[in-house]
């Protein structure tokens, strides 16, 4: 078996590789300290040659696999934040939307006492305005009667 660094020949073999048929250049996969890792690939003609700095390697048929389920993880994260701003400025028009139902309560509770008021005048008008009718015409009467005697 014989690997090579992608360092050193960066295309591979289809037919000889244990990738899934792709061919190009691929991404450079980084390593647990974020350096990029060197690309091995398998060969059937000779012994592992190069030497890695901290052990970590993956196949080159995984980087694809790894970097779609990184992205997926990435977008779900992406899509939580954008969840958890959304209902913070929810909860934000909530309270708002609150205290201003509490202001509107405050309001109706004033014109209503208001309105009780108004009421309360109206029928003591009204009921002055009947004492003040009974008044004349009780003098109209009066007077009538001191007439007609």
């Amino acid at each position: 078996m014989t690997t090579q660094n992608s360092a050193g020949s960066a295309s591979f073999s289809a037919s000889r590789s244990r990738s899934r048929g792709s061919t190009g250049a691929i991404e450079p996969v980084k390593c647990y300290h974020n350096e990029v890792a060197p690309l091995r690939t398998v060969r059937f003609n000779g012994p592992t040659q190069g030497k890695r700095t901290c052990g970590f390697f993956k196949w080159a048929d995984e980087v694809d696999t790894v970097n779609e389920l990184q992205f997926m993880v990435f977008e779900r994260d992406k899509i939580i934040s954008e969840l958890e701003y959304e209902k913070e400025l929810l909860e934000v028009d909530v309270k708002k939307l609150r205290k201003k139902g509490e202001e509107l309560q405050d309001q109706v509770n004033e014109l209503a006492m208001e309105n009780t008021m108004k009421w309360e005048i109206v029928e003591s008008a009204r009921a002055y305005r009947k004492f003040v009718m009974l008044l004349c015409l009780s003098w109209v009467f009066f007077s009538f009667m001191l007439l007609t005697k």
